[in-house]
């Protein structure tokens, strides 16, 4: 049996139990979550740099901003919460419509 020892999406024990196949997995404290985060975000970011079409960007996106939604809730935070942040920050320094460099 391969071992992977990283970050899955809550549902994806289930699916491999579902396929026939079997998989161990343990329950992490927050800061060791903390740390799987980080190693998932990167992880998600490079496949994002490397997806070859619109929907593949997209598809990674999605994966990018359930992993915020996660680490909001790790920092004791909403994703509205989040949100309000980011648009105070466009408020104050703008945000990246035009494309600048």
């Amino acid at each position: 049996m391969p071992i992977h020892n990283k970050l899955v999406r809550d549902n994806i024990p289930a699916i491999i139990a579902q396929s026939g196949k079997k998989c161990t997995t343990r329950i992490l404290d927050d800061h060791a979550f903390k740390t799987e985060l980080q190693k998932k975000f990167s992880e998600e970011i490079t496949e994002y740099q490397n997806a070859q079409d619109n929907k593949s960007a997209l598809e990674e996106l999605a994966d990018l901003l359930e992993l915020i939604h996660a680490a909001a809730e790790l920092h004791g935070a909403t994703i509205n919460e989040v949100e309000q942040i980011r648009i105070n920050k466009a408020k104050k320094n703008g945000a990246f419509k035009e494309k600048n460099v």
